[in-house]
């Protein structure tokens, strides 16, 4: 019974999505032609991630293990770990005054409807091709000498492994942030892992657990930055199972 239940709650989940991205899509296509309306698209991409998150019965509470503060006009790059299809909506909903921009798997194009909206406001990139993983910092680059800042899972998937408490991370948010000098925010989620897995016959709604780490300095060198967060972020992790 419990299976069946889990299968009906990702049909709603199916049936929510579609019903949102039909209703605010067109909207955020048309915000998104020109650059300078960006942050207007954005305001209604963060209804549709509110509407996904809460529609499907999560809740969030936030810790902040930092007294760091997050300047409103400082673009950023965003990390956080990645268990769960849920984990995208979370910086959105989390920065309300950073318009974001996500890389993003190429597959994601193909979904009708979402997939001509998720185009506009990511730089996909297709991880089978180098070409694709360098041409990633240029449109990135060009991205935040918009406004945006960036979001970048650093672990570059989910592990197939659920024994994996956090991958090995990536470079690319590391280098764009000390490319670019821009602060990297340190994000921990904790419980999508349990409450939302990709396993459709499992999971259920609850309370996300979100720590704030930290505010790194991209002074700190690609290498620092990288050692630093992974370190964080899997402190947490371990301290909360």
């Amino acid at each position: 019974m419990t299976v069946i239940l889990n299968y009906l709650w990702r049909g709603w989940m199916i049936l929510l999505g579609a019903v949102l991205t039909l209703t605010l899509g067109i909207p955020v296509l048309l915000l998104s032609i020109r650059k300078e309306h960006y942050p207007y698209a954005y305001k209604i991409i963060r209804i549709w991630c509110f509407g996904m998150f809460y529609g499907m019965g999560f809740r969030y509470t936030l810790t902040a293990l930092t007294e760091k503060k997050i300047d409103p006009k400082t673009q950023y790059v965003f990390i956080a770990n990645h268990t769960s299809i849920m984990d995208v909506m979370l910086p959105c909903i989390l920065m309300p005054h950073h318009p974001l921009c996500y890389v993003g798997k190429k597959e994601l194009v193909k979904i009708p409807v979402f997939g001509t909206i998720y185009k506009r406001i990511c730089v996909m990139v297709d991880r089978n091709s180098a070409r694709s993983r360098a041409e990633v910092y240029r449109r990135c680059s060009e991205r935040m000498e918009e406004g945006q800042s960036i979001v970048i899972f650093p672990e570059g998937g989910v592990s197939d492994d659920p024994s994996v408490v956090l991958d090995k991370f990536k470079d690319g948010a590391f280098v764009l942030a000390n490319k670019h000098h821009s602060p990297l925010l340190v994000y921990t989620f904790v419980g999508l892992k349990e409450f939302f897995p990709f396993d459709a016959s499992k999971g259920r709604p609850g309370r996300i657990k979100i720590f704030f780490n930290d505010i790194l300095a991209p002074e700190m060198g690609v290498n620092g930055l990288k050692d630093e967060a992974y370190s964080q972020i899997k402190k947490v992790l371990l301290n909360s199972n």
